[in-house]
């Protein structure tokens, strides 16, 4: 398709928006909830499926260390298809690559139900993150260069809306099916052929649990490709940047001239921000599930709560993600970010200074956290015009998701840090991690208003 020599006038209307824009906003968006959907399956069935594969009591320090270097595998496979499939995008196109990523994720997620060991487990949830972690840089990268640049900070809360829908369906899912799954493989004679069905498999796969099934739903997202492929087109920038003369860039010129500065500023507010972010993720959900367990709650409501305060706290992120744009539209995304980080950092301290019981923890500390976890949403709109058009995909991926790297080497060196099952010890520490964030914001790079 060859692209026009000058492009049209920007919308400033919803009815201006053209169908391409349209197609293109729709086709990032459900990539991005479906982003949402598949990161949080493991983690809100982490402990007890790790648990049930290594045969052992909630105790043993292996669930906590092994349950860690699953979630750091992740975490580096995500970064790694940051770096890839931006790389990729750059080349190939936004649209090509966005449903190369969705189908890789797709596809592994789906294999996690067939993990018989931990490191099974942790191989399948890596090649996920691969494509997890190589859909945000594209779906960003699209949508900044095909939607109007006033926007961006509603746009950028609109996608991070998506991750935040995805994350809400995840754990609705698995409140809703988790009681089902679990009479499943306990009672006998009351389900019928879907019992018989269950047995048959697990006498295939001797470690099949009702956590296992829950990766199922992760297939799904692979049903998005064929219409992001007939559909999408490549963003007009793109095409004109690809047909020029001139040499196509190579991730090395991330590292040199006036773009090295710009790469190594923004990877390191990202590395420390995305750290202190996932540390809290995971084992906020850790140390909820064991407070509810110490409290003598029944196993079959702890997932419910665990995931219902979940659901909460993502439900209220939603809402962050809008005040981050306000923000965004009233000082600029630099400043944003760094005000955004100080109340991250403020909350989580809060949080996990003292001890805190199951209802003060759930339903005002954690999601006010997430509240404030708005401020990744500005990083999707933010990060990509600072780059060149084809350099923008892999500068935003590489930057971006590197911070993935340092998040998995913190989530074992933090474990290690607490005490076994002392997960408000590693939580208080992980805060710190945002506050570094928040002061590194000041030295991020002002957007170009012509990007």
């Amino acid at each position: 398709m060859p692209a026009s020599s000058t492009p049209p006038p920007e919308a400033t209307r919803l009815g201006e928006i053209s169908p391409q824009q349209w197609k293109s906003g729709i086709a990032a968006w459900l990539g991005w909830f479906f982003d949402g959907l598949e990161l949080h399956l493991y983690t809100l069935v982490a402990g007890p499926l790790v648990l049930h594969l290594l045969a052992t009591t909630a105790s043993d320090p292996q669930v906590k260390q092994k349950s860690a270097y699953i979630q750091a595998a992740f975490l580096v496979g995500w970064a790694l298809g940051g770096a890839f499939f931006g790389w990729l995008g750059d080349r190939l196109g936004r649209s090509r690559t966005l449903a190369l990523t969705v189908l890789t994720y797709a596809l592994c997620t789906g294999l996690c139900a067939l993990a018989q060991t931990w490191w099974q487990l942790m191989i399948f949830r890596f090649i996920a993150a691969i494509g997890i972690g190589g859909e945000w840089a594209v779906g960003a990268s699209l949508l900044s260069e095909t939607w109007p640049k006033a926007w961006r900070p509603w746009i950028a809360a609109v996608l991070q809306s998506g991750v935040n829908i995805g994350i809400l369906f995840a754990s609705a899912i698995v409140w809703l099916i988790m009681p089902s799954l679990q009479q499943l493989f306990t009672e006998t004679g009351r389900h019928g052929w879907l019992q018989d069905i269950a047995h048959s498999a697990q006498s295939l796969l001797p470690r099949l649990s009702p956590e296992h099934l829950v990766f199922l739903i992760g297939v799904f997202p692979a049903l998005l490709v064929y219409w992001i492929r007939k559909q999408v087109p490549e963003p007009e920038a793109w095409q004109r940047a690809q047909s020029a003369a001139a040499p196509k860039p190579h991730l090395r010129d991330l590292f040199r001239g006036t773009v090295a500065s710009i790469t190594w500023r923004t990877m390191a507010v990202c590395a420390l921000s995305l750290s202190a972010w996932w540390l809290f993720i995971f084992w906020q959900a850790q140390h909820v599930r064991k407070i509810l367990v110490d409290t003598g709650a029944p196993a079959s409501d702890v997932t419910r709560l665990v995931s219902a305060a979940f659901f909460a706290m993502i439900a209220v992120s939603i809402v962050g993600n809008y005040f981050a744009g306000w923000l965004a539209k009233l000082f600029g995304n630099r400043r944003a970010i760094m005000l955004m980080f100080w109340a991250l950092f403020i909350s989580m301290a809060g949080a996990f200074i003292v001890p805190r019981g199951f209802g003060e923890l759930a339903w005002f500390w954690v999601p006010l956290v997430g509240f404030f976890s708005g401020v990744f949403g500005l990083f999707t709109m933010y990060l990509p015009p600072l780059f060149p058009v084809l350099l923008r995909t892999t500068g935003a991926g590489f930057c971006y998701n590197i911070g993935r790297v340092a998040a998995a080497a913190a989530s074992i060196i933090f474990g290690w840090l607490a005490p076994v099952g002392d997960f408000r010890t590693a939580l208080l520490y992980s805060s710190l991690l945002a506050l570094a964030a928040a002061i590194w914001a000041w030295w991020l790079p002002e957007e170009s208003r012509e990007a």
